[in-house]
């Protein structure tokens, strides 16, 4: 079982000195990976429901400091050796699939073949509105961007057509460390997004609130994979927990649970490695 850091890019690790401790200490306990989350921008007074909340808001103000998503992982790259750095999501619809290809590339060759994409299509209506992208298309730009993304990752000139995306052949270097490219995740809650990851995905990171809700999910999955003709054991499974005890990420783990994303312990340099101590003595050496 991997143990995963959620939230690197938000409050006070999106500056500096907090990036820095979480990364260093989160490497120096065992924890095999931190993620980071996207929202360009919060459209103050949205009316989209937030997912993942019983209210439908985001659990953080609209003016909460959210750090770019690759950025910070570039930074953390240079100052830690092996923890792997992943986006946990990114928004891949609101992104040219051309800049997602060369700025993922770069960050693998940065961190030495570190880099894990999760993607996700989103749900902030409003703030796709304010990029000018269509909403409704979320779902199909999202399937032709990852088409995109392993072309641009193979070796020589590739060319592309599709509905959103059209382009003759053209050079995009660097190309990633890892082979054949970047680990492409898919997050999300829905049996949708099950067969998403099914159809395209390295991997599969259910949002889900319990073991339950995650059994249902794997079952969509596992039978898309069937009708695909795929071996659903080629897709690595995270979940997101907040917090486990070790029962619970044992439970995990006999689902078929490869990562266990939690969130930081503290909010402060001496409380995240008092955190990640006693998680590392009390779960990770347990499981």
């Amino acid at each position: 079982m991997k143990f995963g850091l959620m939230f690197a890019n938000v409050g006070p690790f999106s500056q500096p000195s907090g990036l820095t401790a979480l990364a260093q200490s989160a490497e120096a306990h065992g924890i095999e990976s931190l993620w980071t989350v996207e929202h360009v921008a919060v459209p103050v007074g949205y009316g989209s429901r937030y997912p993942y909340s019983p209210d439908g808001k985001m659990p953080a103000p609209d003016n909460a400091p959210i750090a770019d998503p690759v950025l910070p992982l570039a930074f953390a790259a240079a100052v830690t050796k092996k923890i792997r750095l992943g986006t946990g999501i990114l928004i891949l619809p609101q992104r040219h699939p051309l800049y997602v290809a060369k700025e993922l590339a770069t960050l693998d060759q940065l961190s030495g073949g570190r880099a894990i994409l999760g993607i996700g299509i989103g749900w902030l209506a409003e703030e796709f509105a304010a990029l000018d992208i269509p909403f409704e298309e979320r779902a199909s730009r999202t399937r032709e961007a990852v088409a995109v993304l392993r072309a641009l990752w193979k070796e020589g000139p590739q060319s592309f057509a599709g509905k959103h995306y059209r382009f003759a052949a053209l050079e995009s270097n660097p190309k990633p460390v890892q082979k054949p490219g970047v680990p492409i995740v898919v997050g999300g809650h829905s049996d949708l997004s099950a067969r998403r990851a099914a159809r395209y995905g390295d991997g599969f990171f259910p949002a889900v609130s319990g073991p339950e809700q995650l059994e249902h999910l794997l079952g969509v999955m596992r039978d898309e994979c069937a009708k695909l003709g795929r071996n659903p054991a080629e897709i690595e499974v995270t979940v997101g927990a907040g917090f486990v005890d070790a029962d619970q990420a044992r439970r995990y783990r006999d689902l078929g649970v490869a990562r266990i994303g939690i969130a930081p312990p503290a909010f402060d340099p001496a409380g995240v490695a008092s955190g990640l101590a006693s998680f590392a003595e009390h779960v990770m050496n347990k499981i």
